[in-house]
C-alpha cells in the first residue's frame, strides 16, 4: 500500500513538475516575442522617422544640419527637408548656434536658391542666433550657394571650394544614327518644342537661347555670393570662372573665414560643445515613393538635359 502511495506521489509530482515546465516555456515564447515586437517596432519608428530630429533635446545645444551630397528635388538634399531643419532648429530655445556641415558637389540651383532664402529669412527673424557653414570635403556650386548664407564659412584647409558656375549637359547621337543608318523621326507643334534635341542636329538659334539662360543663371550666383561674402570677397578674373580652390586658397580669396571643424566651431566659436543632429532625413517609405516616381516619370518621358 504505502509502495503504491510513493508511486502515485512520485507521478503526480512528475506531472506537476511537467506542467510547471510548460508554463515556464510559455512565459519565456510570450517574453521574448514582446522583445521582438518592440525591437521591431523600434526600428519602424527610425525607419519611418517617427522620431524627429532634435526631439526631446530640452539643454543648451548646438545645433547640427547636414548638407551632404547632390542637391536636388530628388536628390540627397532636398529644400523641403532643409527647411524644415532649418525651421526646427531656430525654433528650439535652447539653440546657441548653427552649424550647416556641407559636404556637396552640387546640384539644383533651384533647390539651392531655395535653402538660401530661407536660411537669410530664419537670420532675420531670429538675429540672435547665428549660422555657421563648416565645408568637409567639398562645397561646390550648389553646395557653396547655401554657404553663402551662413555668418561665416569654416573649411579645412583641403577642402575644395568654389565651382561658381552653372552647365548644362546632354549628349548627341546624329553621327552615330548616320553611321547605322537609323532616320529621326519627331513631330512638334511649337517650333522649339524638341529644344535640343540629342538625336537631332543642334540648332544654333537654340543653342544661343539655351546660352543665354545659363548665362542669367550665372549671374543669380554671382550676385548671391557677393551678397553674402561682401566686402570679405577678393575677387579675381577667374573667381567666377567655374574654378575651385582648396580650403587654404579659399580663406585668403575672401571665398572662407578660417579653418574649422563641426567640433571646434561649436566649442570655439558658438562656444557650446553639445552638438545636437537636427537633420531631417527621409524615411524608408518616402524615399521608396520618391524613387518609384522616379522611375515611372523616366519611363515615361525621352532623354533630358538638367542644369546643375
Amino acid at each position: 500500500m504505502e509502495q503504491q502511495n510513493w508511486e502515485r506521489q512520485t507521478l503526480e509530482k512528475l506531472a506537476l513538475a511537467a506542467v510547471q515546465e510548460q508554463r515556464r516555456a510559455r512565459h519565456w515564447g510570450v517574453f521574448f516575442k514582446t522583445l521582438t515586437f518592440i525591437y521591431l517596432f523600434a526600428l519602424l519608428f527610425i525607419g519611418m522617422e517617427w522620431i524627429g530630429p532634435g526631439a526631446g533635446v530640452a539643454v543648451s545645444h548646438t545645433a547640427l544640419i547636414d548638407i551632404q551630397g547632390e542637391i536636388g528635388a530628388e536628390g540627397e538634399v532636398t529644400a523641403d527637408n532643409t527647411i524644415s531643419s532649418l525651421q526646427t532648429a531656430f525654433e528650439d530655445s535652447h539653440t546657441k548656434g548653427i552649424i550647416l556641415r556641407i559636404n556637396s558637389p552640387g546640384g539644383s540651383p533651384v533647390q539651392a536658391g531655395i535653402i538660401n532664402d530661407e536660411i537669410l529669412r530664419q537670420r532675420k527673424l531670429h538675429p540672435k542666433i547665428p549660422v555657421y557653414a563648416v565645408v568637409e570635403d567639398i562645397c561646390a556650386s550648389g553646395g557653396y550657394y547655401i554657404a553663402v548664407a551662413a555668418d561665416k564659412i569654416f573649411v579645412d584647409k583641403a577642402s575644395i571650394v568654389g565651382s561658381i558656375g552653372v552647365i548644362m549637359d546632354g549628349f548627341g547621337f546624329t553621327g552615330t544614327m548616320e553611321k547605322l543608318g537609323v532616320e529621326r523621326r519627331v513631330m512638334t507643334a511649337g517650333d522649339n518644342k524638341a529644344f535640343l534635341d540629342p538625336f537631332s542636329p543642334l540648332n544654333p538659334e537654340q543653342k544661343a537661347f539655351a546660352q543665354n539662360m545659363l548665362d542669367e543663371i550665372h549671374q543669380q550666383f554671382i550676385t548671391v555670393v557677393r551678397q553674402g561674402r561682401g566686402a570679405r570677397l577678393k575677387e579675381t578674373p577667374d573667381m567666377f570662372s567655374g574654378l575651385f580652390w582648396s580650403g587654404e586658397t579659399s580663406i585668403k580669396l575672401g571665398l572662407a573665414d578660417g579653418l574649422g571643424s563641426s567640433e571646434s566651431v561649436a566649442r570655439e566659436v558658438i562656444m557650446e560643445d553639445n552638438i545636437v543632429d537636427f537633420t531631417v532625413r527621409e524615411g524608408l517609405a518616402d524615399r521608396f515613393a520618391k524613387r518609384f516616381g522616379a522611375a515611372m516619370a523616366s519611363s515615361l518621358s525621352g532623354p533630358a538635359t538638367r542644369i546643375h
